[in-house]
């Protein structure tokens, strides 16, 4: 939910115990968000502010020289051993702490444009060289700052003449956006009816794979580090999203600039730096510390709030108002009733249910909730965001908000701009519902291994116009990727549109199977059928989003427990005697609901007994639902213990203990079993480690039926790791049976991800060197 830090939700919490009767009941009366908010204002004193001050401190975003020589030491101490990768970044830490035009800044510049010259990243250690020169690089060190200069040119000019491109993937320069871009894909439309409220229908046959949506980001938020993260021994894991992605456009880098004000905010080009700082980074970094402690959703509402302005939210408010009693006047029947979608590259007609991403209406519209918060959840809105905008009144008035002849003037502030305050705390209750987590595939860089381990992180919060209009499903029918970073492209869901300037995060939604006209397009929010039980799924939908789940999956899954519960099944356990099925004991009183440890919620069973027993008759084994939980967390234990020891580099002990419990886990799993798939790739990844091509593919090749059993045979999750079986065939020289297994792979990847994404441009390339070979 990324909500504020639990010192200040405490203190709120107990604002709202020692508040008389009479105050909590006016409260909970309150259902207007302009009501609410003032309520909210009305209760903030000078002791609030104090008392907040003092939990924002920990949260602290001045410059640091101190901290600038501990993470110019610790990235001399990487490039001793030769991990550019981590020198950079610790470099990049020393310039975010150092202050402007200081010679600890032209060092940290200098370090780091070393580092990026290792890496191949020639352009990006001449703008390192630039920059250390202009923030005052010491005189008598010039000479080896020009020596670099003028290899890196040479290296250039090697790379241009054999017409090659950089290997290293450097990062892509920033480019001016010109507009936010969406795109709907012809032959789908937006409908409205009570039932289902704003949704998106298919008009025409769309096949699997074909795009359907393509949506910007109105506005984004990166996940900070959390204070309570405690790093681990190896150099990738020392870095949090915030070290690796612009605080703009989301784009990784190795070579960030700073804000000239504060430690924490860092982006990939002066471009993102200037365009962050008119946006509304000017407003943000007198607050930055404020923020962090407020947490990702109120800095998000914060944000969306700077970006539409005073008058964008006067006019949205009003067309708004006047759009939903057209809506609910002209509504007759239970049939849907057909909205506009509006073509960003025209004009804005005169219709106000138009979606585009550039459409502060598509995100003004969406519904607060404001009845489904419960009184204390509103009640820490509303005195968050009322605490916020007090801290935002210290500083200079935001242009987008201050009145004709005001702009750019430090307060006072007048007494409508609490509008800003009661949008925010709006916007604050949309997102609980609207909010989209940004995911990143993050590969572990480790220097030696030719399959690298990799595995989706979020890294933002995002608010999207057109795909929260899209409901949810816990078996969807899409399948969701983004881009981050400002780059041209050509839109795939018209590719007769020339190509355009994109920045910040785009969301490609593609169909992941063949829907038909009259569908429903439906996201999949978070609870997946393939990684949730569907009580529980049942249980976070309605916690979150306020509505009971009745999709297809619940209907089956619920259907199918009850019948598994009749038939006393116990999937992914057999027997230890003899290998048949197990089955729970039905002569014993029902027992709740067990979840299974393996995974957490991404592997659940149900157990309504507490004892199970062999499915063959004459055998007769029976074993404790305890002793089976047992067994579980002993193979959950084995297994960290031998990710311990593999991060080490022990490779033999870790080797050992994963055949123990894989021998272990034999005699009690199935192989469809999630843990034997785990199991199996950590031993995969061993052999993969030492070069043994062979015994990895076969482990790798278990592991996949697991993985197809859990997540289905069309899903991402498989796609993943038969590229990875596609990698172990290509570094074992096995030409043909890479051959065999790139297809599938390719069909998958471009499902999900797209016939452009790294991820199939790699696989394409393997492909055409294996038919070289032959």
């Amino acid at each position: 939910m990324d909500l504020p830090c639990s010192e200040w939700v405490r203190l709120v919490e107990q604002k709202w115990t020692e508040m008389k009767t009479e105050g909590t009941e006016r409260f909970c009366l309150l259902t207007d968000t302009d009501a609410i908010f003032s309520y909210g204002l009305s209760l903030i004193c000078p002791e609030d502010l104090n008392r907040f001050s003092g939990i924002s401190e920990k949260y602290s975003v001045k410059k640091s020289p101190e901290r600038v020589s501990e993470f110019r030491q610790q990235g001399n101490l990487s490039f001793k051993v030769k991990d550019y990768t981590a020198a950079a970044l610790y470099y990049s830490k020393g310039v975010c702490h150092a202050g402007k035009n200081t010679e600890e800044l032209s060092l940290c510049y200098a370090n780091r444009s070393a580092a990026l010259f290792y890496k191949g990243l020639y352009k990006e250690c001449l703008k390192d060289i630039l920059r250390s020169l202009e923030a005052g690089y010491p005189s008598h060190l010039h000479d080896k700052l020009r020596a670099r200069q003028s290899a890196c040119l040479n290296q250039l000019k090697k790379l241009e003449r054999s017409n090659q491109p950089n290997t290293n993937h450097p990062t892509p320069s920033c480019q001016k956006s010109r507009k936010n871009k969406t795109c709907i894909s012809p032959g789908v439309s937006v409908y409205f009816s009570p039932e289902k409220g704003r949704h998106i229908l298919t008009t025409e046959n769309k096949q699997a794979g074909e795009v359907v949506l393509e949506d910007e980001a109105f506005c984004c938020v990166l996940i900070p580090e959390k204070k309570n993260n405690t790093m681990t021994e190896k150099a990738g894991k020392m870095f949090n999203t915030e070290d690796r992605h612009c605080h703009h456009c989301l784009s990784q880098s190795l070579s960030f600039v700073p804000c000239p004000n504060c430690s924490y905010a860092r982006y990939c080009g002066e471009s993102c730096q200037k365009d962050a700082w008119e946006s509304w980074h000017q407003w943000e970094c007198p607050i930055g510390a404020d923020l962090l402690a407020i947490g990702v959703l109120g800095h998000l509402a914060l944000r969306v709030t700077l970006k539409a302005g005073q008058n964008e939210v006067k006019t949205v408010e009003k067309s708004t108002s006047q759009e939903d009693r057209v809506t609910c006047s002209s509504y007759k029947s239970d049939l849907p009733v057909k909205l506009s979608l509006g073509d960003p590259c025209r004009e804005r007609s005169d219709h106000t249910d138009c979606y585009h991403g550039d459409s502060y209406t598509g995100i003004y519209s969406l519904l607060p909730h404001v009845a489904q918060h419960s009184p204390s959840s509103r009640f820490l809105l509303a005195v968050t965001m009322a605490l916020l905008y007090k801290r935002l009144q210290g500083g200079p008035l935001p242009d987008m908000w201050a009145s004709s002849g005001d702009e750019g003037e430090r307060g006072p502030w007048q007494p409508e701009m609490s509008m800003l305050g009661t949008t925010a705390l709006r916007h604050m209750m949309q997102l609980r519902c609207n909010a989209q987590a940004v995911t990143a595939v993050m590969v572990e860089e480790e220097s030696g291994v030719a399959v690298q381990s990799s595995n989706e992180i979020r890294i933002a919060t995002a608010i999207f116009p057109v795909l929260s209009l899209l409901n949810h499903s816990c078996s969807p029918n899409t399948s969701i990727s983004f881009t981050t970073g400002r780059h041209f492209v050509r839109s795939e869901c018209d590719v007769d549109r020339p190509e355009t300037s994109r920045g910040g995060v785009t969301v490609t939604v593609r169909a992941s199977k063949d829907l038909t006209p009259g569908q429903e397009i439906l996201h999949c929010y978070g609870p997946h059928c393939s990684r949730m039980e569907a009580t529980e799924r049942q249980r976070l939908l309605l916690e979150q989003y306020y509505f009971h789940c009745d999709c297809q999956a619940c209907q089956r899954d619920l259907t199918e427990g009850s019948q598994n519960a009749t038939e006393n099944a116990a999937p992914g356990l057999k027997c230890a005697k003899c290998g048949k099925p197990l089955q729970v004991n039905i002569c014993r009183k029902a027992q709740p609901v067990l979840r299974c440890v393996c995974l957490d919620v991404c592997c659940t069973f149900q157990s309504h007994m507490d004892r199970y027993m062999c499915s063959w008759p004459s055998c007769g084994h029976q074993i404790s639902s305890a002793d089976v939980q047992n067994k579980l967390k002993g193979f959950r234990c084995l297994l960290d213990e031998a990710f311990h020891l593999i991060e080490r580099d022990r490779f033999d002990e870790a080797l050992k203990i994963l055949k123990s419990a894989t021998s272990q886990a034999n005699s009690i799993l199935t192989e469809t079993h999630p843990l034997q798939g785990e199991l199996a790739d950590a031993t995969a990844r061993v052999y993969a480690t030492t070069g043994e091509w062979i015994l990895a593919a076969s482990h790798l090749k278990r592991s996949i039926v697991a993985i197809q059993a859990q997540f289905g045979e069309d899903s991402i999750e498989l796609g993943q790791q038969l590229f990875k079986l596609a990698q172990l065939y290509f570094n074992g020289g096995d030409c043909g049976a890479a051959l065999s297994v790139i297809p599938r792979v390719h069909k998958l990847l471009s499902l999900h991800c797209g016939p452009h994404s790294e991820e199939v441009q790699e696989l394409q390339e393997m492909e055409r060197c294996l038919q070289g070979l032959l």
